[in-house]
């Protein structure tokens, strides 16, 4: 069976599609059905996400380099970003997969990733399930033993929830 292209193609009716937020010179969008609440982007630029604001992403509040880079941070890949000159964001190369204590995979680079629905997501990041629990493989939905109480969003990473 041939894999389906693109998150939020239809293919899976329980994930919300991605929605795009547009300023001049970037657009970001935002992947709801694989954020984990890391809040990288919250830390970043508060002046762009506001959770408690709506619509929670402002890009117009910052100079699209800077808010390029603060995507960036985004560990599962639920942000990305696309600027006016058409540039989005450079895979690292080569590809890293970095280990947390908790059992995260953090993986970064030209990546090609299958969920068991078979939708396919090219994405330069993504937080990839390491205990097997995840009900959202490949990705980690903190199910496993990373959302136990002791396991926690681990190596100086909190989650926005407070988690």
């Amino acid at each position: 069976m041939a894999a389906k292209e693109g998150a939020g193609s239809g293919a899976d009716a329980r994930r919300p599609a991605p929605k795009a937020y547009e300023a001049a010179g970037i657009a970001v969008t935002f992947d709801p059905g694989i954020c984990r609440h890391a809040a990288e982007c919250v830390r970043g630029l508060p002046s762009v996400f506001d959770t408690a604001r709506r619509p929670w992403i402002m890009p117009d509040a910052a100079e699209p380099g800077v808010l390029a880079e603060v995507v960036r941070r985004c560990p599962t890949g639920a942000l990305r970003y696309r600027l006016a000159d058409g540039g989005t964001e450079a895979p690292d190369r080569p590809t890293s997969v970095r280990s947390m204590p908790d059992g995260r995979l953090l993986v970064r680079g030209e990546l090609r990733v299958t969920d068991a629905e078979g939708v396919v997501r090219e994405t330069p990041r993504a937080m990839l399930c390491g205990c097997g629990r995840s009900s959202g493989q490949p990705y980690c939905d903190r199910s496993g033993a990373c959302g136990d109480d002791g396991g926690g969003a681990a190596g100086g990473e909190r989650r926005a929830d407070g988690g």
